[in-house]
């Protein structure tokens, strides 16, 4: 089974062994924030990007409205790093199995990585859609129930 597909299996078992209601959209491959909120039906404020960055010696998944620009200073200064990158498309597929745009919001016990969301993310709405491992797979739920199962460390580091 290649490791998307695990990603997209462990996210359905993780949520439904929660009790968590959630529906599943399958739509054509999508790279970007915009195709995957057009391909769902859904306003790009209810997309949630996950990005996988380097801050100092460590990876951690930061996530934030598709609607928004991460500010990776902001992260610097509350992290108490002098660095932050991208993780590289080579670095995440290792890391991860998965390729740059199917990154879905979750660390442990699906993704190894400590977990953070901006403050910003479900306050307009309580509906999160991501892509679930798998750039032709999203997942839309209620975001309460997704912060109550996520449980992410919450500060502002996106801008409009």
């Amino acid at each position: 089974m290649a490791m998307s597909h695990k990603t997209l299996e462990q996210i359905r078992t993780y949520l439904a062994a929660a009790g968590i209601e959630f529906s599943e959209v399958e739509h054509e491959p999508t790279r970007t924030s915009e195709e995957s909120a057009a391909a769902r039906g859904e306003d790009l404020k209810v997309g949630a990007k996950a990005l996988l960055l380097q801050t100092g010696d460590s990876f951690r998944l930061f996530v934030l409205p598709a609607d928004r620009k991460l500010d990776s200073g902001a992260i610097r200064r509350h992290l108490g790093v002098r660095k932050t990158r991208f993780a590289s498309v080579d670095e995440l597929q290792e890391m991860t199995g998965l390729v740059p745009g199917s990154v879905p919001p979750f660390g442990e016990p699906i993704l190894p990585f400590e977990l953070y969301a901006d403050e910003s993310l479900g306050r307009e709405t309580d509906k999160l859609a991501f892509n679930a491992g798998s750039l032709r797979h999203s997942i839309i739920m209620a975001f309460s129930d997704w912060e109550a199962l996520a449980r992410p460390k919450r500060f502002r580091f996106a801008k409009s």
